[in-house]
């Protein structure tokens, strides 16, 4: 199935410059959504892993249906103040400032090999971020996968060391 005609290029948005990749019209469609799901799940089965972790939010909506499909484990990563229990945190860049991001102290073992799952790979900074929760747990990054890259904006030179996968790349 070809995925591409279901992500919508707006531009201008959020800002002038800017083409922004709306991916919801693959999540309006059952059919496409379910595809890519199980393409992804197909590409990542082999890897070994133990648990997937994605960022909010449109991170969840594609995390966790990876995750069900493999019966893997999904662990939510989240900005500051969102999760209950003690939490482990990284800072990472963004174009205009910085932001942190934060899982469950608990949720992953030395012994896991983790999926770094996210829906775009754009400047790479919330993947990267993503990559050294998983390490700071003491815990492997087995892959790092995307639905989208954008391969202009150069994100996977951030992931240079980690084994990459991206459905579509623009």
């Amino acid at each position: 199935m070809d995925f591409s005609k279901y992500v919508l290029s707006i531009p201008d948005f959020p800002k002038k410059g800017i083409i922004f990749r709306d991916v919801t019209p693959l999540l309006a469609n059952p059919e496409a959504y379910e595809e890519v799901i199980i393409e992804w799940a197909e590409k990542l089965k082999d890897l070994g892993a133990t648990k997937i972790v994605a960022a909010e939010s449109r991170g969840f909506l594609f995390g966790t249906a990876v995750a069900l499909t493999l019966a893997l484990p999904f662990i939510p990563v989240r900005k500051k103040g969102k999760l209950p229990r003690e939490t482990i945190g990284v800072e990472f860049e963004l174009e205009y400032g910085t932001d942190m991001l934060f899982l469950h102290k608990d949720d992953i073992k030395p012994s896991d090999r983790v999926i770094v799952l996210d829906d775009v790979l754009a400047t790479g900074g919330t993947a990267e971020a993503m990559c050294k929760l998983v390490e700071k747990s003491g815990a492997k990054v087995a892959c790092c996968t995307f639905l989208i890259e954008l391969a202009a904006l150069a994100g996977a030179a951030k992931l240079k060391d980690k084994r990459l996968h991206s459905i579509l790349k623009f």
